[in-house]
């Protein structure tokens, strides 16, 4: 809305306003009509019962517009007053009207073609004033001027004032659903990251698993027993997993989040992996208790390093080191040797090693991965471990 625009009024509110402006000029009307010779009103001054309220009805009538022309009518008005007492209020209204834009060469205008017009009576009425009174019929309009305009510069300044919080209770609502849109894109990404490392690494293991059994026909019944129960245990985990995932986004907001990974469930981790199949050997040279966003940080990278493994290297033998000590880094290294047998790999994102290499900026550290000489893979992490125990103590 334009800042210049008053807000349109309501039948209610504009009957009241013209009704409070004719009562307004009542007094005015009835002290002119008592101070005129007796029996004037019914001869030479009959224009106080003819056309006073004949130029009143036309002031209020064209007060109804006062909002779309706002200076053209409050002149009018202001100078037809000069010809008609009981338009006094009409005038009043009109002025403070004009002065709620609060634009002072409107103001002086319409108040200087009030106080000017006022002086008309005089011409008009027979009233005989007494020596030295100029300035009282000067003061007393130039006071009600200075009234009208008072008010209307307030209730112009009130509405600036509302305007004013209005515009800004909208820009902090556009502000506030900004930020819910970022929040629900950062959330989504966040689900999708822990969907991709979840699901991942179980249906890689399972891929694993269903390609030995294709390529394998002359495997031991036990043996093929084993690989069918490690395909079904990763797939009922899978659905485990996923589930706790997307319950998150079911759920009310009191219900709390499946318990992440840390440091301490790498072992885990790495049993699952020789469950299924995996040649794994870890060595843990760890001194002290990493903060639990470098302890998740670590588990992911070493769930991301099998899956690749198991996608991309059946047969191969992994080896997991994880060494750090607070106040340095903590250093992990996923290496797996060439691929031993040959099955269908599953189709690959193409986003695990992009978004594990987004989680470990994010925590302050650096990824590199690449191949060896020997056809085998190795992904290493750096991530920084501070020694907050030592700073406390500091």
């Amino acid at each position: 809305m334009n800042a210049d625009v008053a807000p349109r009024l309501g039948e209610w509110q504009q009957t009241w306003r013209l009704m409070a402006a004719a009562a307004l000029g009542i007094p005015f009307w009835v002290a002119t009509g008592a101070a005129l010779p007796r029996g004037c009103a019914s001869d030479t001054c009959s224009w106080i019962v003819t056309g006073d309220p004949l130029v009143a009805l036309g002031c209020l009538t064209a007060l109804l517009w006062r909002r779309r022309f706002p200076l053209a009518v409050a002149l009018a008005v202001a100078i037809a007053s000069g010809a008609s007492t009981l338009a006094v209020g009409a005038a009043l209204l009109a002025l403070c009207s004009i002065s709620t834009r609060r634009r002072p060469v409107e103001i002086g205008v319409v108040a200087l073609g009030y106080v000017a017009a006022s002086q008309l009576i005089l011409v008009l009425y027979p009233i005989e004033s007494p020596p030295g009174s100029l300035w009282l019929q000067l003061a007393l309009p130039t006071l009600s001027a200075g009234i009208a305009v008072a008010m209307g510069v307030a209730i112009g300044a009130g509405r600036g004032e509302m305007r004013s919080l209005r515009e800004r209770a909208e820009s902090a609502e556009r502000e506030q659903t900004a930020r819910e849109a970022q929040a629900r894109a950062l959330e989504r990404n966040r689900i999708a990251r822990e969907m991709h490392d979840v699901l991942a690494h179980r249906i890689s293991l399972v891929a694993m698993q269903a390609g030995v059994l294709d390529h394998r026909g002359d495997l031991p019944a036990e043996q093929n027993r084993t690989l069918i129960r490690g395909i079904a245990d990763g797939s009922h985990q899978a659905l485990e997993e996923l589930r706790d995932v997307l319950g998150v986004l079911r759920a009310d907001p009191g219900r709390p989040e499946p318990p992440q990974p840390s440091l301490d469930r790498i072992p885990e981790l790495v049993a699952d992996a020789r469950t299924s199949g995996l040649d794994v050997t870890l060595t843990t040279t760890v001194t002290g208790k990493p903060s639990d966003v470098v302890g998740r940080t670590c588990y992911r990278v070493i769930q991301e390093g099998l899956t690749n493994a198991a996608k991309h290297a059946p047969g191969a033998d992994v080896h997991i080191t994880v060494e750090g000590t607070a106040g340095d880094e903590m250093r992990v290294n996923v290496h797996n040797t060439p691929a031993t047998t040959t099955t269908t790999q599953p189709p690959a994102s193409g986003f695990g090693l992009l978004g594990l290499a987004e989680r470990i900026a994010l925590a302050g550290g650096k990824l590199s991965h690449h191949p060896t000489p020997d056809g085998g893979y190795v992904l290493t992490a750096h991530l920084p471990w501070p020694n907050h125990d030592h700073e406390k103590r500091s």
